[in-house]
C-alpha cells in the first residue's frame, strides 16, 4: 500500500514547513528504496524458463503485499507452489480466502510469462486436497512446463511491468469510458466458475463509495484488525529494504515526517492522535474519488474458485493498465470476521443477490503514475524439496 504523499504531508504535518539544511536535504533525496524495486527490473533475466516465468509471477498483486508464495523446482521442468503459512492475515482474512486469491494472481502471471517464452504450463490445483477453513503446507499447485509451438503470447502480458494497485485518489473530473468497462468484463474467455462485473451507474457508484468507506472505517477503528496493518508497515527506506513486503511508507516526503517524529506506529494506531484521525480523512477522499467499480463473483467459494478468481483479477488489472486506468482493490467489506458482517451482507445483497460470493471488488479511475510495490527477490522464494 502506498499513501498519497503530498496529501499526507498536508493533513498530518498540519502545514508545518521544515527548514532542512543541505545535509538533511541530501539525505532525503536518497530515500527511494531502489533495492526493494529491483525484482521489477530483473524480471525475465534468467536462463531457466521456469525461473523466467517465476520472476514475473512474484510481481503479482496480493493482500497486504505479503508475497506468501514458496516455490520448489521439480526435476527439469516442474514447479510446486506452496503457501508460506507465516504470511497469512489471521485477523482480516481468517479463512485465507484473500491469500488464496493472491496465489491465483501469481499462477496467472507464471502461465502468461511462460507462454510469452513459448511454453505451455500444465497446472494441477491442490493435488493433495485442501481445507476450506485454512491453508496448510500442502501444495497449492503443481505445474509442468512444456515447449510448444502452439502456445501464443497473451496480449495482456505486455502490461505486467506497468501494473499497479493504486491507493491514491482518482481524478474526479475524468469518467471511465463505458466501452472500457465492457472490455474488462471480457478479459477471460469462456469463464464458467466466475463472472466479472462492472458499473459506472451513478446510484451503484454512490452506494459503493459509501459502503466501502464505512467498511474501511470499521476495520480502522477495530483495534485488533487495524493493528494487523500497523504491524506490517515498513516505515522508511531502511525498513522497506530490510523487509520488502507489507505496507510500505516511504520516499522523501513521508520519511521527513518520520524523521520529525510526526509519523510512527504508535500515533498511527492511537485513536486519540491527529495522525489517526487525519489518516481516516485521507482515505475518505480516496474512496470518494471512485468513478466506476469492477467485481468478481463465483457460484462456489471453494479453493479452486478462489484461485480462478485470482487469475481473473490480475487479468482485469492488466487490461485496466493497458487502457490507462488505475485499479484499487477494496477488501474490507468482503472480509469474513464478525465486525464486518453488516457490510459483508449489504454488499452481497447488492452485488450478488443470487447467493454468489463476491471474491474481489475494486474502484476504477484515473490517477498519476505511482511506484511499484517492493518485492523480495526471487531467490528468497525458491525452496528445496
Amino acid at each position: 500500500m502506498q499513501h498519497s504523499k503530498r496529501k499526507f504531508i498536508r493533513i498530518i504535518g498540519g502545514g508545518i514547513v521544515v527548514a532542512a539544511g543541505a545535509a538533511t536535504t541530501g539525505f532525503l533525496t536518497t530515500r527511494t528504496p531502489h533495492r526493494a524495486y529491483e525484482p521489477w527490473s530483473h524480471a525475465g533475466k534468467y536462463s531457466d524458463p521456469r525461473l523466467r516465468a517465476l520472476s514475473y509471477a512474484i510481481l503479482a498483486p496480493n493482500p497486504h503485499n505479503r508475497q506468501p508464495w514458496m516455490v520448489q523446482l521439480d526435476g527439469d521442468n516442474g514447479v510446486t507452489l506452496r503457501v508460506d503459512t507465516t504470511r497469512l492475515l489471521k485477523e482480516t482474512d481468517p479463512f485465507d480466502r484473500q491469500i488464496t486469491i493472491g496465489l491465483g494472481c501469481f499462477i496467472e502471471l507464471m502461465v502468461q510469462a511462460a507462454a510469452n517464452d513459448g511454453y505451455r504450463v500444465e497446472v494441477t490445483e491442490f493435488p493433495h486436497g485442501s481445507d476450506s477453513s485454512f491453508l496448510d503446507d500442502r501444495p497449492i499447485v503443481t505445474a509442468v512446463f512444456e515447449k510448444s509451438a502452439e502456445v501464443k503470447p497473451d496480449p495482456l502480458f505486455a502490461a505486467v511491468l506497468n501494473r499497479r494497485s493504486c491507493k491514491e485518489p482518482f481524478d474526479k473530473h475524468r469518467q471511465v469510458p463505458t466501452t472500457g468497462l465492457h472490455e474488462l468484463e471480457s478479459v477471460v474467455a469462456d469463464a464458467t466458475t466466475f463472472t466479472i462485473h462492472t458499473t459506472d451507474n451513478k446510484e451503484d457508484v454512490a452506494f459503493l463509495r459509501d459502503l466501502t468507506f464505512k467498511a474501511f472505517e470499521r476495520e480502522y477503528v477495530t483495534p485488533a484488525k487495524f493493528q494487523e496493518s500497523i504491524d506490517l508497515m515498513r516505515m522508511g527506506k531502511t525498513e522497506i529494504e530490510a523487509s520488502p513486503d507489507g505496507i510500505d511508507i516511504g520516499g522523501p516526503f513521508l520519511e521527513s515526517l518520520i524523521l520529525m517524529g510526526m509519523m510512527n506506529r504508535k500515533n498511527l494506531a492511537d485513536p486519540d492522535s491527529s495522525a489517526f484521525s487525519k489518516g481516516l480523512d485521507m482515505y475518505r477522499d480516496v474512496f470518494s474519488s471512485a468513478k466506476a467499480y469492477v467485481w468478481i463473483t463465483s457460484s462456489s467459494n471453494d479453493r479452486s474458485s478462489q484461485i480462478e478468481s485470482g487469475r481473473a483479477w490480475v487479468r482485469v488489472n492488466l487490461a485496466a493498465t493497458i487502457q490507462g486506468l488505475s485499479l484499487h482493490p477494496i477488501s474490507q467489506a468482503l472480509q469474513e470476521y464478525p465486525e464486518m458482517k453488516e457490510f459483508h451482507e449489504a454488499l452481497h445483497m447488492r452485488l450478488a443477490p443470487q447467493g454468489q460470493t463476491v471474491q474481489m471488488l475494486g474502484r476504477l479511475g484515473y490517477a498519476e503514475p505511482i511506484d511499484p510495490s517492493p518485492r523480495w527477490p526471487l531467490s528468497v522464494k525458491i525452496v528445496n524439496g
